[in-house]
């Protein structure tokens, strides 16, 4: 779901199938994707990564949409559709995604069931799931209506009480089901660069991990998770997953490691303002506003306010400088967005915060910077004539 991406904002195809089978190659052998991911770039990068002999050294899990079922026949093309595009005959872990109580309900009405009775009878499915974003007590209801395989959930030290948490997890790991993690950095949000007051608190532990390494290592302490999904786009970042996952085990950290763990969300949760997690499902707005990445400059700004880079990206990327104009302000409280959201956030009350903090000034800068890109642009075409300097092709 997170890919490398061009300076464009798409695929870089080349990068991602070099990464994919790096990981391969060094043992991983679970990929999820699905057809949201990356506007259906995803399974076809991943189905042209698995060429050449590596289909056969993984599982691939891949998810039916169900706000694209209408009825029974929907489900049988869209499955045909995915078998195609990750040019495999089969799918090892087919989930539902991202159900909720009602969704489900509706699912089940239009057949779902016996449609997944019949796609493992053919051999078009190996294993049946779901993924989910309700509350736990919806969790139960679906673990208990079918003959699960697995599940996925989202589940990080900042999510043991949401959704589905602890209790759901525990709960579903008893009826005998494999249990997949989304989501164990939130995001990226309890990764990379850190607030000095978080950091502080990592730098207390007498063994110096990443917060990266921190937060899946909590993950992968508990005895109920089968795996753990990394949304990783980096080289080094690869490397280091790959490192921590030989190391971690469950039940591996210590006491004084579990409460340090929790100093650091207690920590978290005063400084952000908005537990998005950049899912996407929100998207896209009828607007034109980039809600997770509206959501991602305002937390930056949150965690980080004293620096300016968080407002002067936020104008850059949505205020019109970088590409379209994608800012909160566009919003108009439809409401479609909120209804979309796994976290349940009230988008659009949320928009109107992140427009009046982040966005003050961004009719006079966004011009200004403008200006100067353009200044930029005609002083180095200047330069170039006058030096000779040719440039690349």
């Amino acid at each position: 779901m997170r890919l490398p991406p061009t300076r464009t904002g798409g695929v870089d195809e080349e990068r991602a199938i070099r990464q994919i089978r790096h990981a391969i190659d060094a043992g991983v052998n679970y990929f999820d994707t699905a057809p949201i991911y990356h506007l259906g770039k995803s399974e076809q990068v991943l189905g042209k990564a698995l060429a050449g002999g590596y289909r056969e050294k993984v599982r691939i899990a891949t998810k039916l949409p169900h706000w694209e079922v209408f009825e029974r026949e929907d489900m049988d093309r869209i499955l045909n559709r995915q078998l195609k595009t990750l040019q495999t005959d089969h799918i090892d872990y087919y989930l539902l995604h991202s159900l909720a109580g009602s969704s489900f309900r509706i699912m089940q009405d239009l057949g779902v069931l016996g449609f997944l009775d019949a796609a493992k009878n053919d051999g078009r499915i190996r294993n049946a799931g779901f993924s989910f974003h309700g509350n736990v007590e919806d969790f139960k209801e679906i673990v208990d209506a079918y003959d699960w395989q697995f599940c996925q959930i989202q589940y990080n030290y900042l999510d043991e009480q949401n959704q589905a948490g602890t209790e759901g997890l525990r709960y579903a790991a008893a009826k005998g089901l494999a249990v997949m993690i989304m989501e164990p950095l939130r995001g990226g949000n309890l990764a990379g660069r850190v607030p000095d007051t978080i950091r502080k608190c990592w730098d207390e532990a007498p063994v110096k991990r990443s917060p990266a390494e921190w937060g899946l290592r909590w993950v992968w302490d508990h005895p109920e998770v089968t795996v753990v999904l990394s949304g990783m786009n980096d080289e080094a970042h690869i490397d280091e997953n790959l490192r921590v996952a030989d190391e971690a085990l469950p039940l591996a950290l210590t006491p004084a490691e579990r409460v340090l763990i929790d100093r650091v969300r207690d920590e978290y949760r005063r400084l952000m303002k908005v537990g998005c997690t950049g899912c996407g499902y929100c998207m896209p707005c009828p607007f034109g506003v980039d809600i997770p990445g509206c959501f991602a400059g305002y937390n930056a700004h949150a965690l980080f306010p004293h620096d300016r880079a968080a407002k002067f990206q936020y104008m850059g990327h949505h205020g019109g400088l970088m590409g379209e104009k994608s800012y909160a302000g566009l919003c108009r409280q439809c409401g479609k967005c909120a209804k979309a959201c796994p976290q349940h956030l009230p988008i659009p009350a949320l928009m109107k915060d992140v427009s009046r903090e982040m966005e003050g000034m961004m009719g006079v800068m966004v011009p200004v910077l403008r200006g100067l890109l353009w200044c930029s642009g005609k002083v180095g075409k200047v330069k170039r004539a006058i030096t000779g300097e040719k440039t690349h092709a």
